[in-house]
C-alpha cells in the first residue's frame, strides 16, 4: 500500500528524495546541514496589520493606554526571529547576525506594513526567522492596541526576498 502526502496521488516512495524533511520511511527528521557550504543570507518577509484610521491616529500620537505600542513590536519581532528554533518544530537554530523590523503606518489599506529583514552567515536559510519576525511583530501590535480595536486583522505575511545557499535567490514577483 502507498502512502500518500498531501493532496497529490504520487505514491510517497517516488516522492522521498524530494521530501527533505522525511526520513526514508515517512517519519520526520531535522535536515542534516552539515555537509552545505557556509553562505551568507538574508531574507526579508512582510505582513500587515489592518485597523481603523482612528486606531492609526491613536498609534502615531502615543496615545494607547499600553504605551509605546510601534516600539515593543519591533522589540517583540527581533526576539521571536531569535526563538524561531524553539516555535517551530525541525527548524535549525542560527547565529542571527541582525534583525531590522520597520513598522510603516499605510493610510490606504488603513493600518501598518511590518517588514523584517534578517541575515546570518550559516548553512541554511532565514526565511523562517523572518516570516516569525513579522508574525510576533504583528501580534504584539495587535495586543498593544486591541484595547481600541479588537476587529484589527492580521494580513497577507509573506516572503518577499532571499539570498544566499544551494536554492540561490528569489524575489517575489511585483
Amino acid at each position: 500500500m502507498a502512502i500518500l502526502i498531501g493532496t497529490g496521488s504520487v505514491p510517497y516512495q517516488s516522492r522521498q528524495s524530494s521530501l527533505t524533511h522525511l526520513d526514508g520511511g515517512g517519519a520526520a527528521q531535522m535536515v542534516d546541514v552539515s555537509g552545505k557550504a557556509m553562505t551568507h543570507r538574508t531574507a526579508v518577509a512582510e505582513g500587515y496589520l489592518r485597523m481603523a484610521l482612528e486606531t492609526m491616529a491613536a498609534i502615531q500620537a502615543g496615545d494607547v493606554p499600553k504605551g509605546d505600542v510601534l516600539g515593543t513590536a519591533r522589540i517583540a519581532g527581533i526576539m521571536a526571529a531569535k526563538q524561531t528554533s524553539n516555535l517551530i518544530p525541525l527548524c535549525h537554530p542560527l547565529p542571527i547576525k541582525t534583525v531590522e523590523i520597520s513598522l510603516e503606518p499605510d493610510d490606504e489599506r488603513p493600518g501598518y506594513r511590518i517588514q523584517a529583514t534578517v541575515k546570518t552567515t550559516g548553512q541554511t536559510g532565514v526565511e523562517m526567522e523572518a516570516l516569525t519576525a513579522v508574525s510576533v511583530a504583528a501580534l504584539t501590535l495587535y495586543d498593544m492596541a486591541k484595547a481600541l480595536q479588537k476587529s484589527m486583522q492580521i494580513e497577507d505575511i509573506r516572503l518577499l526576498k532571499k539570498t544566499g545557499g544551494k536554492s540561490g535567490d528569489y524575489t517575489i514577483d511585483p
